[in-house]
């Protein structure tokens, strides 16, 4: 394991000189792309989010462990999606630059979740103390700092995988 194992082999020979990007259209822009690819993890965990923030900030027991689990396995599985989907068309566009890309794209759900808890702070009835918002709000960045890093990573683990893969099939002579 670690220094003894042999470094990552690439399935195809690709070239040291780094090809120029095209333009891409208004919609491909990578900065677009990973800012709406957030969205739909984020909805596919949206309603769970909820009870968990309620639980957490507002003194609620919570008991649907089981429940929690599931829907933590489909934003892993919605995020790997997403990822998978924009890579494929940003390797169609000609761009190959999709390392960052994968792992901002999938990490953007906690941008939306940071986002969400804004909105969800409206909500509680807190002091207006300036601690109070420095706990909730800090506490928050944490949250979703370590959302982004896992997110992010299951997306780029995921394209790598998918990017290996398609490579993989081509039979170059």
């Amino acid at each position: 394991r670690g220094y003894k194992r042999e470094s990552i082999s690439f399935p195809t020979v690709t070239s040291m000189i780094a090809r120029e990007v095209p333009e891409p259209t208004p919609v491909m822009k990578p900065m677009v792309a990973i800012s709406m690819a957030g969205m739909v993890p984020f909805a596919a965990a949206y309603v769970e989010l909820f009870f968990i923030m309620t639980s957490l900030w507002m003194d609620q027991f919570y008991y649907v462990f089981g429940f929690t689990l599931v829907v933590f396995v489909i934003l892993l599985i919605t995020c790997a999606e997403v990822t998978v989907l924009l890579c494929y068309y940003q390797l169609c566009a000609e761009n190959h630059r999709w390392w960052w890309f994968s792992f901002f794209a999938s990490g953007s759900t906690a941008a939306y979740t940071f986002v969400y808890s804004f909105f969800w702070f409206r909500s509680l009835e807190a002091s207006k103390m300036l601690i109070t918002y420095m706990l909730y709000f800090g506490y928050m960045f944490l949250i979703c700092t370590g959302m982004f890093l896992v997110t992010g990573s299951v997306g780029a683990l995921t394209s790598l995988w998918f990017i290996r893969k398609i490579f993989g099939t081509i039979k170059v002579d």
